[in-house]
Order: C-alpha cells, then sequence, then structure tokens
C-alpha cells in the first residue's frame, strides 16, 4: 500500500542480475511476436459485452464497513475490510458474509455500526440479515475473512482476520455458529509479546492429509494512536509509508483433525520469511501434487512459498520472478489470484499494486520460474491505477478468464494535497481477448459499474445460480456492492461443486481439465481465497462458448485420485463426489 505517488525505480544492485533475463525475455517475446499462451485456448466466441447491474439497495443488502474515523490516522483505518461469499445454510444458494472494523482506541466493536453481518441468499434477488441469529457479529477490529470445512462435516466454517485477536467459527448446521477460537489454538501469533495484526488468511491442505489447514497473512507492528506524523502538506496529516513501519512474519496452522490446530510457522519455514502481508493464494506451481503459497507484500518483496512435500516451504520469489516487477522494484502489492488465466495447464500469478505501478500478470513457464507479460498482454499502461481486491473469472462464458479489480485510492483525503488524484474510483474490468490479449471494457460493463467508491475486498460467485459469476465489493464507510451479472452473450456454462472423501470434504486444491466437444481446453481449481482480505464461492465456474456438451472433465483429487467424466452435459450445476473413501 504505497502512500504517495514515486517515479518508476531504476534496476539496482542484485536484484537486477536476476530481473533482467526476465524483463528481456519478456521484451523479446512480444518484438517476435511469440504468444506466451496455450496453443489449445480458443478465441473468444461472441461479440456480446461484459455487463453489470449493482443491486444491493433493492436486494435488501445493506451494509457499510465502518472504521472510526480519527485525527491520529491509524493505519487500519484505510484497510478495512474483506467480503465472504457461502452456503453456510446448504440450501445450494451463496449466502453473504462482511467484515467491520472497530472502534478506536478501543479496538473494540461499541456499537452495531461495527458489526460484521451475514445476509441469507433467499432465492429472489433479496437477502435477509440473520446475523444476530447466526451469532457472527465478531469482536475486535476485523480485517480479513476466510471460509473453509476444517472439520469435514460438510458445513462451512468461518476464519477472521483480525487486527486484534483472531476468531474461528464453528457452522453448527442449524443456522448458527459457535466462536471455538480457543479450543482451536487459532486467536493469532504473538511477536515480541504483542499479537501481530492479522489482514487476511486462507485455507489450504498442505500435507494432503485430508485436513484444511489454515495460512494467515500478517501486516506490521503497530500500535493504536501511535503512528508517526506523516504530513501530505502542510496541515494535511495522511496515513504513513509502510516503510516507518517493521515487518511481520505469516502463520501457518496444521489442522490436527480434533478441532485443535498446531502453529507450525517455524517449522516450516514459513516465520523465515518477514514481510508486510497483504493476501494469500494457493496453487501447485509445479505439478507434484502440493499446494503452494503465494503471498503479496506491501513495499516489500512478495513471497512464494515453495511446498516441499508436505513437510516445509522453501521461499523462492526471487528466483521465480515474482518477488519485483519487471525492472526490480519491491510493489505496493495488495490483492491476488494464483489460477491458469491461458488454459496451458499451469498456473500463473496476477495481483494488485498501486498507480504508477500497474498490476503485474506472472505467466508460469513450466520451469520454475514466471515471465511478466503485462506489456506483452495490453495491461501496461490500461492498469496505471490502485486497486485492492481482484480475480481471474470468466464473465461473459466464452472460455476465456477476464480480469476484476476492486478500484480506490489509499488515503482519504488525498485530493487536498493533490487535486488531480481521486480518492473513490469505479472498479474496473479487462475482457480476455484471447491470444494473451487483454482490453478495458470497464465504460461498457454498465452504468452502475461507472460507480467511484472506496472500494476494498471483492468475492466472486454466482449468486442466482444462473451460471453468470456475479461480485460482492466491499467499501470503506459506504455501502456494499451487489454486481449481478448480466452478460448476454448466449454463451454456456458449467458450475461444478466438489466433495472430498479421501482428500478435505470441500476438495480445495483440487485440480480440473475440461475438454469441451470442439476440442478446446480449459484449467481451473476448487479455492477459496482469492484476491484481497476476501473468500469466494468454492464451486468452480467454466464457460463454455458456444459448445453444447462437454466431452471430458479430469479431476486431480488432492488425495492424488484422479477422475474423469465423459459426456458431460452443459448449462448446470454438477456435484461431483470423489471416488472411493
Amino acid at each position: 500500500m504505497q502512500h504517495l505517488p514515486r517515479m518508476k525505480r531504476c534496476i539496482t544492485g542484485n536484484q537486477s542480475l536476476f530481473r533482467m533475463p526476465i524483463l528481456m525475455m519478456a521484451l523479446l517475446a512480444q518484438a517476435h511476436g511469440q504468444n506466451i499462451s496455450a496453443p489449445k485456448q480458443q478465441s473468444s466466441t461472441t461479440s456480446g459485452t461484459i455487463q453489470f447491474e449493482e443491486i444491493a439497495a433493492k436486494s435488501g443488502l445493506h451494509y457499510v464497513t465502518a472504521t472510526d474515523d480519527t485525527k491520529n490516522k491509524n493505519q487500519p483505518q484505510t484497510m478495512v475490510a474483506g467480503v465472504a461469499l457461502l452456503d453456510y445454510d446448504g440450501d445450494g444458494f451463496l449466502d453473504v458474509y462482511l467484515v467491520g472494523g472497530a472502534s478506536i482506541p478501543s479496538l473494540i466493536k461499541t456499537s452495531p455500526t461495527y458489526w460484521n453481518r451475514l445476509f441469507h441468499n433467499n432465492h429472489d434477488g433479496t437477502f435477509t440479515d440473520v446475523t444476530v441469529k447466526a451469532g457472527l457479529a465478531g469482536a475486535g477490529y476485523g480485517s480479513g475473512v476466510a471460509v473453509g470445512d476444517y472439520d469435514n462435516d460438510g458445513r462451512p466454517d468461518i476464519f477472521l482476520a483480525n487486527v486484534t485477536g483472531n476468531q474461528l467459527f464453528h457452522n453448527n448446521g442449524d443456522g448458527t455458529f459457535t466462536d471455538v477460537t480457543a479450543k482451536a489454538g487459532v486467536s493469532g501469533a504473538t511477536l515480541n509479546g504483542k499479537k501481530m495484526w492479522s489482514v487476511g488468511a486462507g485455507w489450504f491442505d498442505y500435507n494432503n492429509d485430508g485436513l484444511l489447514d489454515l495460512f494467515v497473512v500478517n501486516y506490521c507492528v503497530w500500535e493504536v494512536n501511535k503512528d508517526p506524523v506523516c504530513l501530505l502538506k502542510e496541515g494535511v496529516r495522511g496515513f504513513c509509508h509502510p516503510k516507518l513501519y517493521a515487518p511481520l512474519h505469516n502463520s501457518l496452522y496444521r489442522n490436527n483433525g480434533d478441532g485443535t490446530f498446531t502453529d507450525v510457522s517455524a517449522q516450516t519455514g514459513i516465520a523465515q520469511a518477514f514481510g508486510k502481508g497483504m493476501s494469500v493464494t494457493f496453487a501447485d506451481i509445479d505439478g507434484d501434487g502440493y499446494l503452494d503459497a503465494f503471498v503479496t507484500n506491501d513495499t516489500t518483496p512478495n513471497f512464494l512459498f515453495h511446498n516441499i512435500q508436505g513437510k516445509r516451504f522453501e521461499e523462492i520469489a526471487v528466483q521465480a520472478g515474482v518477488a519485483y516487477s519487471a525492472d526490480g522494484a519491491a510493489l505496493s502489492s495488495m490483492g491476488a489470484d494464483f489460477r491458469d488465466v491461458n488454459n496451458d495447464g499451469l498456473p500463473d500469478i496476477w495481483y494488485t499494486t498501486v498507480e504508477h505501478e500497474e498490476f503485474p500478470l506472472a505467466l508460469n513457464t513450466g520451469k520454475g520460474d514466471f515471465i511478466d507479460m503485462t506489456v506483452a498482454n495490453g495491461l501496461a499502461g490500461t492498469t496505471d491505477m490502485s486497486g485492492w481486491g481482484n480475480g481471474m473469472v470468466d464473465f461473459d462464458n466464452d472460455g476465456l478468464k477476464d480480469l476484476f479489480v476492486a478500484r480506490a485510492n489509499v488515503m482519504d483525503n488525498i485530493s487536498e494535497a493533490i487535486p488531480a488524484r481521486h480518492y473513490p474510483e469505479p472498479n474496473a474490468v479487462f475482457k480476455n481477448l484471447g491470444g494473451g490479449k487483454f482490453k478495458d471494457v470497464s465504460a461498457t460493463a454498465g452504468p452502475d459499474f461507472q460507480m467511484a467508491a472506496a472500494h476494498r475486498g471483492v468475492a466472486f460467485g454466482d449468486l442466482d445460480n444462473d451460471g453468470r459469476v456475479d461480485m460482492v465489493v466491499s467499501v470503506l464507510n459506504g455501502p456494499a456492492e451487489v454486481f449481478h451479472n448480466i452478460s448476454d452473450t448466449g454463451n454456456h456454462w458449467i458450475l461444478l461443486s466438489l466433495v472430498g472423501t479421501k482428500s478435505n470434504r470441500m476438495g480445495i486444491g483440487a485440480q480440473i481439465k475440461l475438454t469441451a466437444e470442439d476440442g478446446s481446453v480449459q484449467w481451473n481449481e476448487v479455492t477459496t481465497a482469492v484476491g484481497y482480505a476476501s473468500s469466494s464461492d468454492p464451486r468452480v465456474h467454466f464457460g463454455l462458448g458456444k459448445n453444447r456438451k462437454i466431452k471430458e472433465i479430469e479431476i486431480r483429487w488432492p488425495s492424488g485420485t484422479r477422475q474423469i467424466l465423459h459426456d458431460v452435459d452443459v448449462d448446470r450445476i454438477l456435484k461431483i463426489d470423489e471416488p472411493g473413501k
């Protein structure tokens, strides 16, 4: 989270020794017209536009992500908060959970203004606030949310990453949740006797034992009302640059299978790397069957934790080419998504930053590293903006993953110092044109999409089960937005709901290869850890273009089991159980 504009940095020191070859490879590929994309990737099959209507008010989802506005410019004030989509009651429809801040200096939710809130999906385009019945108002100063079924009972549980003590809520299956934080042992690790500020989290099974483990992203050393005084100009105080705060390490909790967790951050190597974490997302970068973790850091190098056989992690971001920008700078990295954007069977990385830094898109070479293709793919220049939450999603069901970013500046009073810059900004969507190219189509995404706000987190999922992916976006000190996808392309789709037996019940980490009747191939995976401080629909969505039949669906479950389905019908939600027990 960079707080003042800056010029692009020159390559300095040892960063250039590794980053220069990657930059040159990207430029050479562009110069020679070389497309680093999968040859089997289909092109867009329709000229229909991506469009959304914003329905929060008429749907009854009324929520403001509130944070106490203090003159001291406490750092957490600008960073809340996340949003989650989950089917908490098993009725087949996604519900919405939003996270809020707290009073300052108490860091306590002193009134319902700061409550986190759960909204039940009524199946008719409306939502009902069920927070009180569910017992999910939360405590303390909220930030991120992660959804995962940690006890494999078929019901999604909720973890809250907070500035204050973290919380774990067990889903009781009757519309209520129980705070099991103390029993589980996940209230948050300490450093020098003080609980670390947690921004986000994600669930994944790092050792493939069939139980979801918990990765918690920690930001920086901070104490309430003790932030330095940083002036944007004389008389105008702003939020301070992250360089003035000390970094923290992240936390990894191993699931013991009995409702408790063990902090294995030190023994697995996670605690050895210090940064200013903002988000975490997971994928298997080398096909060895173990999920790896990519962590964005704010103004410090990003982390890529390579999973060594489920026993320990090796931090390889520099070697892999994703620690810095293509010009060797440590960026103000925010949200991230880690999935195959070009359908070559290899997970890629796309993450957001702030203006003057662009949003890097790093393509997996299959050789243990990534190539920054931001320029070659048409994203340079068009992503000179500030972004928080993000995701790679096929909004128009053409078989190609598009890019979305929740936009806003980081300072509420930036215009007082720099009138040309704005705090609230409209969101942005980039259409995948095929052939490795993207185009900013935000201007044609509908009048509602042009609304400027202090956007933060975003969660993706099909709220009305019509085969088109919708979004819920949190707004700092403003009403949350529900973007209903109304893209009218006539394209087909399928939504896969995986149920693990030997693997974790949610199937998180399962990799899916889909071959359509025209021979085109797509790849996707089961995950809830997407973007900034948020948690998305675990169901796996595929757009199918004009294909009316799926030739084959191949699933590699975390257990190692391979499953193949043939001749699958389209335009439906398909539940798939892992074979065997």
